[in-house]
């Protein structure tokens, strides 16, 4: 990368202008692997991060790494601790009436998926960037995009007083819900979403997992998730009403509304409890971005799309979002085709669409909506279906292994 000259801009801040190939916002999965892909087949970049790298390596966020996945971690060369600590899962639980229905998603399609913190996919992401010489710039602030409609795209931010500026012929957002990339998009892009009546209850516990494999509970009184993040960590999800607070659910309400909803056999079922070291409260929501691209802009990840958590897909998604775009851009950049880059929305949308109808339809089949006697029993039949007939499970574990 090229510096250039610095100059004095009417806020009375030194300008330090610098150009590169490619100019990506956020470092997450989407942003860090999109670098090292990039990297990989020769074309530089620059990482501008918000945040400082302590917060984004600890930000707990999916667990859950598809098949297909994990395949593009390990062929990009950073799949080596997944491969040594991820938690393999061949199939998944269905709880409902009191009953457990096993999805034995490994014999139904030749695939299962891996329990591996999105925290973890991070620290290798990083780790690697680091070790190839990448440029990966941390507490950033928030940056601004500017000119994507021009040959010359720039991303500005300011860090220890002086701003700087960076110019590059494409800007990439992997900055979320709430970066600038989505913003930039201005009226170029339609935001199409959803809202659901309600919030999942997240906790981390320091407890080994009672279960092998990932239950989803559809109880009465609402949904609960049993996860993991290792041996020793739990990870659990409570539904709870969009206008609860963190503060209305002490520990001993956590567990004991858990045991209730996990029941088998009429019998309350309790996972293993140990110390609650984090909680969270996100409310649910569906998002799609179109078009992912303006002029040289482009958006990846969460800034492009959010599912509901239910399908698991989030992190699989950017994954794949990047996966689509690195040898896009690559292509454009060392060989002067721009025809895969073009198609870059159009394909990366029909995936987008597909996860978002699975997520929709995992969070409807097993949530508690405020529905008549009638809805609640169609999710009953739905359930009984899917664990009834391979046909329906089959396609439930398709959709869920990637």
């Amino acid at each position: 990368m090229m510096a250039g000259s610095e100059k004095a801009t009417s806020s009375g801040l030194a300008t330090s202008t610098e150009r590169t190939r490619v100019v990506i916002l956020g470092a997450g999965p989407a942003g860090l692997l999109l670098s090292h892909l990039l990297h990989r087949a020769g074309v530089e970049s620059v990482v501008v991060e918000a945040r400082d790298r302590e917060y984004v390596q600890a930000r707990v966020r999916a667990g859950v790494v598809e098949h297909g996945t994990a395949d593009i971690l390990r062929e990009a060369g950073v799949g080596d601790r997944l491969d040594r600590e991820g938690l393999p899962h061949g199939g998944i639980e269905l709880r409902f009436d009191g009953e457990g229905h096993r999805i034995p998603m490994s014999d139904l399609t030749g695939r299962h998926i891996t329990v591996y913190g999105q925290q973890k996919v991070v620290h290798d992401l990083t780790e690697q960037r680091l070790a190839d010489g990448g440029d990966v710039r941390f507490a950033c602030g928030p940056a601004r995009i500017h000119d994507v409609d021009t040959a010359e795209p720039s991303v500005t931010y300011t860090l220890d007083g002086e701003e700087h500026r960076v110019v590059a012929d494409f800007v990439v957002g992997c900055d979320g819900a709430h970066g600038s990339g989505r913003t930039a998009m201005g009226p170029a892009m339609s935001a199409l979403e959803k809202e659901y009546p309600f919030a999942w209850l997240g906790i981390l516990a320091h407890a080994s997992p009672r279960v092998d494999e990932l239950v989803y509970a559809s109880h009465e009184r609402g949904f609960a998730l049993y996860s993991m993040r290792s041996t020793e960590m739990t990870r659990l999800y409570l539904q709870v009403p969009s206008s609860d607070r963190l503060e209305d659910w002490p520990d001993d309400r956590i567990w004991e509304e858990l045991s209730v909803r996990f029941s088998l056999g009429g019998e309350p079922w309790s996972p293993t409890r140990g110390e609650i070291f984090e909680r969270s409260l996100a409310p649910l929501h569906s998002f799609v971005a179109e078009p992912m691209q303006r002029g040289r802009l482009f958006l990846a990840g969460d800034a492009a799309h959010i599912v509901p958590p239910t399908g698991a897909k989030g992190m699989n998604l950017a994954i794949r979002d990047v996966a689509l775009l690195a040898p896009a851009m690559a292509k454009q950049l060392t060989d002067g085709d721009e025809s895969d880059l073009r198609t870059y929305s159009e394909r990366a949308l029909q995936d987008v669409w597909r996860a978002e109808y699975f997520s929709w339809w995992m969070t409807t089949m097993l949530h508690r909506f405020e529905g008549t006697a009638f809805d609640r029993r169609v999710q009953t039949a739905q359930l009984r279906s899917v664990v009834s007939s391979r046909a329906h499970s089959t396609a439930l574990a398709e959709a869920y292994v990637g």
